[in-house]
């Protein structure tokens, strides 16, 4: 059996072509889409090549056309700064000869600063809860074809959620979820790898907290649902293959646009990112009978 892990490194590890110029490719896994937080992690894969000894700090990424899965994915990196304290990059993915996504990215030498964070959220361990095989046992012949789908594939990063009640009902609830999260294996001793694969698990539940105020779900068929910004802050040292909350809320949705907050701990209550996202929640609305 592949080792998705594998497979999640080998899409992240792009193929130089020129100076500045990188290409990606997309594993085939049956989605009309390339994944957001893939051509997130990509990018910053990207620029991170032209960057040294310095972390990333910060990313802000619009996304402006859908990713096609069957075409690779050029990266096109501009250098604009290199500070003495700070390295600023800018990066377009360009598919079919037009922009996809674009992201800017601060890098950083590492300082002796003020220091203080929020308490991480008062919440089960992860060993407490429930896995995703043991996930996929309890509720699997009762999802949507589209979400069967989904479960039974192999993934690189497990994820936990603290409250399973938005999984198996309709039930309008606060706009706020808990996931408990890690890669499915060990990563090399890289600090650019786990940023990068921070970065594309950071896009995988956060649109979804939008939904739980309406009693909607991300498999729900009359919503079109895409984000449509993504925006990370690393605070602090961590790694991407031990497990890391992910507290996320929903303060607003209106205009078609949700807007959602991501706050990322290590186990020990440290905060080590913080994430923010608005996306596209469409209400696909049914021809009316006899129009």
């Amino acid at each position: 059996m592949t080792d998705p892990v594998k497979e999640l490194l080998d899409t992240l590890d792009l193929e130089p072509l020129e100076k500045n110029l990188f290409r990606g490719l997309s594993p085939q896994v049956g989605w009309q889409r390339v994944f957001g937080g893939q051509v997130i992690g990509q990018a910053l894969v990207a620029v991170r090549r032209t960057v040294e000894d310095r972390a990333a700090h910060s990313l802000h990424g619009y996304f402006m056309r859908p990713g096609d899965p069957s075409v690779p994915i050029i990266y096109e990196v501009d250098r604009i700064r290199d500070g003495r304290s700070f390295t600023t990059r800018r990066v377009v993915a360009i598919q079919h000869g037009k922009a996809i996504f674009s992201m800017s990215a601060s890098f950083h030498n590492n300082e002796d600063s003020l220091d203080h964070q929020f308490t991480m959220p008062d919440v089960p361990m992860p060993e407490d809860l429930a896995s995703e095989a043991e996930l996929r046992d309890m509720f699997i012949d009762k999802m949507p074809e589209s979400a069967r789908r989904y479960w039974e594939r192999a993934r690189p990063i497990e994820m936990r959620p603290v409250d399973l009640t938005h999984f198996v009902s309709d039930k309008i609830l606060d706009p706020i979820q808990n996931v408990w999260f890690k890669a499915t294996s060990p990563l090399p001793d890289d600090v650019a790898i786990h940023e990068c694969v921070l970065a594309y698990a950071s896009d995988m539940t956060l649109l979804d907290t939008s939904l739980f105020a309406h009693g909607r779900s991300f498999f729900n068929r009359d919503l079109q649902l895409a984000s449509l910004d993504h925006a990370m802050w690393f605070h602090r040292p961590f790694r991407a293959d031990e497990w890391l909350l992910y507290h996320q809320d929903s303060p607003s949705t209106s205009g078609a646009r949700g807007f959602n907050r991501g706050s990322v701990y290590t186990r020990d209550g440290v905060l080590v990112a913080s994430v923010t996202q608005e996306g596209l929640i469409r209400v696909i609305q049914k021809e009316k009978q006899g129009h």
